[in-house]
């Protein structure tokens, strides 16, 4: 059996003190993005478990998508994720600006 060597880390602790590896991740063959995965993915980019880059390949994601995605959770949390929070918080970004 041939076992792929992966490049970076295989696990990382996040800041609550949880664990992460690649093995939480979503399956590569994903078509439909709930609020969860989103979540998982943002969550691995920013511990460095995989790179940006890799999440846009592995997933078929624009770079665009990544950082609204990144922008999102950093501004108002895993909920803005979620499409039907897509409108709301779009709104009151808008009205800050």
């Amino acid at each position: 059996m041939y076992l792929k060597r992966e490049t970076g880390p295989r696990m990382v602790t996040l800041p609550d003190g949880s664990t992460m590896s690649r093995a939480d991740l979503p399956d590569r063959t994903i078509r439909r993005w709930v609020a969860s995965r989103k979540a998982l993915i943002v969550r691995a980019v920013e511990a460095d478990l995989i790179t940006a880059e890799e999440a846009c390949q592995w997933y078929r994601l624009s770079d665009e998508e990544l950082t609204s995605w990144r922008a999102a959770v950093a501004d108002y949390g895993v909920q803005a994720l979620r499409v039907t929070s897509v409108q709301k918080y779009r709104q009151n970004s808008e009205e800050k600006g």
